[in-house]
């Protein structure tokens, strides 16, 4: 199932070439920076991110709206929430 849902990130976090913690250290520090309801655009291709990032937003209860994989690259699109 194809999701084609065009969403444009309020703001971006390029952790490409960098590996945990730094992807998700990125990722707390940059949601904090956005206005609730704001969307991060996150890019990691450290294969322990998708899980690291995914547990992270349900822990943290923010919203991971979209989640792409195109190879090694992981793309997420976060809701903030709180």
């Amino acid at each position: 199932m194809e999701n084609k849902v065009d969403i444009t990130p309020d703001a971006e976090v390029h952790c490409v070439g960098l590996y945990c913690p730094m992807p998700i250290a990125m990722t707390k520090e940059e949601i904090d920076k956005i206005e609730i309801g704001q969307i991060l655009k996150v890019e990691a291709d450290d294969p322990a991110a998708e899980e690291d990032i995914k547990r992270w937003a349900k822990r943290t209860g923010h919203e991971l709206v979209k989640f792409e994989k195109e190879g090694s690259l992981l793309t997420f699109y976060i809701k903030r929430m709180k």
